[in-house]
């Protein structure tokens, strides 16, 4: 295996057609490519239970998408833009604050009060989570998750072109999203529906999930072209003891651990890494990793250049990867948050000397 990867090597040429708009029609009627082992082949997402054995234990990320993006005008009557990336605790002097990415011609100053659409105000305290942060601090004028139900626009992805609407209020959202908090869909698990996850029920399938609030950081550019120079955002995470205990059983009986995106797989080995008091992470996860908790993984398929292409090559093997990849392009599949999905299997260690 190649041991000194760059930015470079995780590019692709994909076609503009070929970036889904929307969503398919079904959610399971997406296409599903099978790349497990050296033969691709081409299936569909229903055939996902007949995939999987009994005994295998499906791990899914049950964040809930938050309708994030506000928008408003300062006092000079600027427009602007706010992403709320996070919900700060409230504490003994604060309350109803924010972290958030501006988007504004001129950034106001601190104390500056922005006037926001429904009639609400946002506060700009400073920077976050430090003086030089990248992330702006807020006060909002009443509760955050209330303002943004009400006033909020989902926040798709940059390239997604049309303005949000009622059809991605519901599936840009998994059918099981519980823990709001998330800025970004964890977009493995849209393709399942009532009836496939009935069918890998009967078919002896477990299920366990972890919450990953997915940050607007999972689609921010990779500069560095020594990507090991990259720095990843933080991403809040928990895995809960009844999860760990299905894993422990799970590999007990000899099944198989299969991550429904890649952020199951970075709360699962961040967890497996640092340890279950670990609740925030930034891992980077590049080819060279050692998975100590995933067998199988099913994605979508990523943006060019991505800290996700580098997850998954790290999964599968860069060149397996990059082969599927033109697969999928020379096979028109439908790619990234609306796109087709794939299934992995993880790189045996001894394949990667």
């Amino acid at each position: 295996m190649k041991k000194n990867f760059s930015l470079s090597d995780f590019d692709f040429t994909l076609p503009d057609e070929l970036i889904a708009q929307h969503p398919a029609a079904e959610r399971s009627a997406s296409r599903l490519l099978d790349g497990r082992g050296s033969t691709i082949a081409d299936r569909r997402f229903a055939n996902l239970p007949d995939l999987l054995l009994p005994g295998d234990l499906l791990v899914f990320n049950d964040t809930k998408v938050v309708k994030a993006r506000l928008f408003g005008q300062k006092a000079s009557g600027g427009k602007l833009e706010l992403l709320i990336e996070r919900v700060l605790p409230a504490h003994a002097d604060a309350g109803h604050e924010v972290a958030a990415h501006m988007k504004v011609s001129k950034k106001p100053l601190p104390g500056a009060v922005l006037q926001m659409q429904g009639g609400f105000t946002a506060t700009l305290l400073g920077r976050w989570p430090e003086a030089h942060g990248p992330l702006y601090r807020f006060r909002l004028s009443s509760d955050p998750y209330a303002l943004m139900a009400e006033f909020g626009h989902v926040p798709l992805p940059p390239y997604i072109t049309h303005t949000d609407s009622a059809d991605d209020e519901q599936r840009y959202q998994t059918v099981f999203a519980k823990n709001p908090g998330a800025v970004a869909a964890p977009t493995a698990a849209l393709h399942f529906d009532e009836a496939v996850l009935a069918q890998l029920e009967a078919h002896g399938i477990a299920r366990a999930s972890v919450t990953l609030h997915v940050g607007a950081g999972t689609f921010q550019p990779v500069k560095t072209e020594i990507i090991t120079e990259h720095t990843m955002h933080f991403e809040r995470f928990d895995v809960p003891a009844a999860t760990h205990e299905a894993i422990a059983a799970c590999k007990a009986r000899g099944g198989r651990v299969v991550a429904v995106g890649t952020t199951t797989v970075r709360a699962l080995e961040s967890s497996a890494k640092f340890g279950p008091s670990c609740d925030d992470t930034n891992i980077f996860i590049t080819p060279g990793f050692e998975f100590r908790v995933v067998d199988l993984l099913l994605t979508n398929f990523h943006l060019p250049r991505s800290t996700l292409m580098m997850l998954v090559s790290a999964f599968s093997s860069h060149e397996h990867v990059m082969a599927l990849y033109r697969h999928a392009i020379e096979q028109r599949y439908r790619f990234f948050s609306y796109g087709d999905a794939m299934l992995l299997a993880r790189e045996a260690p001894a394949a990667r000397h």
